[in-house]
């Protein structure tokens, strides 16, 4: 009789079995070898990428990192919700002693002990994070955004019964079904199309016999794959998923449609209404874009320097869909306040409070990327409100 963590299937002459653990878990450690000792299996199936296993391997490797590189190559976004994933996976297992990932690494020890060869199978985190933000709605996106922010600064606590729950099949039931609702898209790219991807690797490991490890809400679905590539109702290509999608050429004109809408609507009220009519929607493009960008980066803790660049780089960069004012606000932070040695060594203890994002350097960084970008959003939809205003006036003028 198998665990409600361990499955294990006969398929087409193959057996593999799927154990399911919590990231911070000390009984899925202790899990994860005693299985490998036991099955002894000719392939360790292992749920990371080949950067998240030399993260792994390697702890030390992220005091390379350039924030100012990371944000000239657009990946703020993307480093944020990176370390406020891995401090909400830190904070469940402070109590339990655990550090997320270490069901992995025992996983690929206990292969090298035993001479058993391992395969990395899950798709980047990268790719999951750039799909889930492209394939959202704005709405979809915001509510992404307010949940990275709500996990990063949460002061709730979670204790080791609580974290062993997420192994029991009801209870992991019972979150998924939640995030489907809350966040569709979400749970599609980071469950969903991750069950198929890492079943389609399972399966093209090497060996008549493979345990896989990965986390326990994944075991359903990739079983379910599984079975249908044994039987060939589903094919093993899973190119599409694997990458980001481009965007619609829709999309693409629409990302320079707007800004030039914007700047013929100022220009029309020039035409028709006037100096006066004219200078007030283009102050209204300015004031609002900048000050609310300037707030954000307030909000932020952000250097002088940065807020007067906020302000007058906000109704700029909001024409320009190549470059946003989350990005010169961030670099310019960079560069004003430069990370030191010490903000780099305690980066993943800093993003466990709201004082040590702020305290951190590059964590304000990003803050100042995250905050100056909503705050030129938001003066984008007022200032646009405004318009609608004005050129309301000017069409009663003429129709009256």
């Amino acid at each position: 009789m198998e665990s409600q963590t361990q499955v294990r299937l006969q398929l087409a002459g193959r057996e593999i079995v799927l154990v399911g653990t919590a990231h911070v878990s000390e009984s899925s450690v202790q899990e994860v070898a005693a299985a490998i000792e036991g099955e002894r299996p000719d392939t360790v199936a292992i749920e990371l990428d080949e950067k998240r296993l030399k993260s792994l391997e390697d702890p030390e490797s992220w005091r390379n990192m350039d924030i100012v590189k990371v944000l000239r190559e657009k990946n703020g976004f993307l480093m944020l919700s990176n370390i406020i994933l891995a401090s909400f996976q830190k904070r469940m297992g402070l109590d339990a002693g655990v550090k997320p990932g270490d069901e992995m690494l025992a996983a690929i020890n206990k292969s090298k002990e035993l001479g058993i060869a391992t395969s990395m199978v899950d798709r980047p985190i990268t790719v999951t994070l750039r799909r889930a933000w492209a394939k959202n709605s704005f709405w979809g996106k915001c509510n992404l955004l307010a949940l990275l922010v709500s996990s990063a600064f949460s002061k709730e606590e979670i204790s080791s019964e609580q974290i062993e729950k997420l192994k029991v099949r009801s209870e992991m039931d019972d979150m998924m079904e939640e995030l489907s609702k809350e966040l569709p898209v979400v749970k599609e790219v980071l469950i969903d199309e991750r069950d198929y991807y890492l079943a389609s690797h399972i399966w093209a490991s090497g060996g008549n016999k493979v345990l896989a490890i990965l986390g326990a809400g994944h075991l359903p679905g990739v079983q379910a794959h599984l079975e249908k590539l044994a039987s060939g109702a589903e094919g093993g290509d899973c190119s599409e998923i694997g990458s980001v999608p481009e965007p619609k050429l829709p999309s693409k004109a629409l990302q320079w449609l707007i800004p030039l809408l914007i700047v013929a609507l100022i220009a029309a009220g020039f035409v028709y209404g006037g100096r006066t009519k004219g200078f007030d929607m283009l102050s209204s493009w300015v004031l609002w874009n900048g000050i609310l960008a300037a707030i954000g980066s307030l909000i932020a803790a952000a250097h002088p320097l940065t807020i007067l660049t906020s302000f007058v780089g906000a109704p700029l960069t909001s024409l320009c869909p190549l470059i946003g004012i989350g990005v010169v606000a961030g670099i310019v932070q960079a560069i004003v306040c430069k990370p030191k040695v010490a903000d780099m060594e305690s980066i993943s203890n800093d993003a466990l409070s709201v004082k040590g994002f702020y305290r951190n350097r590059i964590l304000r960084t990003l803050m100042v990327f995250l905050f100056s970008s909503l705050g030129s959003s938001i003066g984008t939809f007022v200032a646009g409100a405004t318009f609608v205003k004005v050129l309301s006036e000017l069409w009663q003028k003429f129709t009256g």
